[in-house]
């Protein structure tokens, strides 16, 4: 691997880092709202919320450069159009299995930790599904997954098989479709820009969480006011800042690296739990933290070290 390229997937895993902690933040903000909010309105108004705030964004930074904020070319439009609805599709099964699986959950269960950290499965999918479509897997690469995968175990299932909600089940399916949707963002975020793809995802995933709302969801008007912190939080934090970093920093780091550094995101949901909401962890459960920081280290020692010789 070329030092450049070693440098910029260690510039993509902290953008990427960073991202995956809103996101932990976030598990506890999820969760607070299930038992009040459908899943398909929340996502729905976080998503739109996301969207606004990448539309000004947008907005402030193409005039700075002195750029129209949608493409002129009908190549470049069609592009943006293809990857926008790709990305949305994929996030709008993404989200909703996860904040259903989340509701599912039952009382007295450590909601945050768990689906924290069976979302943060996608750190083994990404590398085992991007071999498929041809991409090598590097042996530093395979030796951080491994060491992943036991650290993922001993933070969501210590207790072993026993006990497997169906929350548990529909995260794991969520956590197949952010594969999915970690190497479409791959494809597509270079030629069409980190912040106009992230604001079409989001604009694709509020339509669509919106219509599936109006079909199957009773709207509680008072419900959703009093969730109005945690969908303001999602919306504008998680949603707009931390997909869009997710992008940017996509656009340097190779996805199987890129998934290993936002599996962080079942470390900081963890944390956040545990201070936030009260749901301690064991001494097991924080060795399986250790780990997948373990994993991200050593998945980025290569590029450290060299950084390190070129001061």
């Amino acid at each position: 691997m070329s030092r450049m390229k070693q440098q910029n997937n260690l510039k993509g895993s902290l953008i990427l880092g960073f991202a995956a902690l809103l996101w932990g933040l976030a598990f506890v903000a999820q969760s607070s709202a299930a038992d009040r909010v459908p899943s398909f309105i929340f996502n729905s108004l976080r998503s739109f919320i996301g969207a606004a705030f990448l539309f000004v964004l947008l907005c402030i930074v193409k005039k700075r450069a002195g750029e129209p904020v949608f493409p002129k070319s009908a190549p470049s439009r069609k592009n943006a159009l293809i990857g926008g609805i790709l990305c949305g599709v994929l996030l709008t099964v993404s989200v909703n299995l996860q904040q259903f699986g989340l509701a599912f959950y039952p009382d007295g269960v450590a909601s945050e930790a768990r689906g924290g950290f069976l979302t943060a499965l996608y750190v083994i999918l990404v590398p085992i599904f991007s071999f498929f479509f041809g991409k090598r897997i590097k042996l530093p690469i395979l030796a951080a997954v491994a060491i992943a995968t036991v650290g993922i175990y001993l933070l969501c299932l210590s207790g072993g098989f026993e006990g497997i909600y169906l929350g548990d089940l529909l995260i794991f399916l969520c956590a197949v479709s952010f594969s999915f949707h970690i190497m479409a963002i791959d494809r597509y975020a270079d030629p069409v820009g980190g912040i106009l793809l992230s604001m079409l995802q989001f604009l694709v995933c509020g339509v669509l969480s919106g219509l599936l709302s109006l079909c199957t969801e009773e709207i509680v008007w008072s419900n959703i006011l009093s969730a109005a912190p945690q969908i303001l939080y999602l919306g504008i934090v998680s949603s707009g800042i931390a997909y869009t970093l997710q992008i940017i920093g996509q656009k340097y780091a190779e996805p199987a690296v890129a998934s290993l550094s936002m599996s962080l995101e079942s470390v900081f949901a963890a944390l956040g739990g545990w201070l936030i909401s009260g749901n301690g962890l064991s001494p097991r459960e924080f060795f399986g933290c250790a780990l997948v920081f373990l994993a991200i280290v050593l998945a980025q020692l290569p590029a450290i070290l060299h950084k390190k010789q070129s001061i």
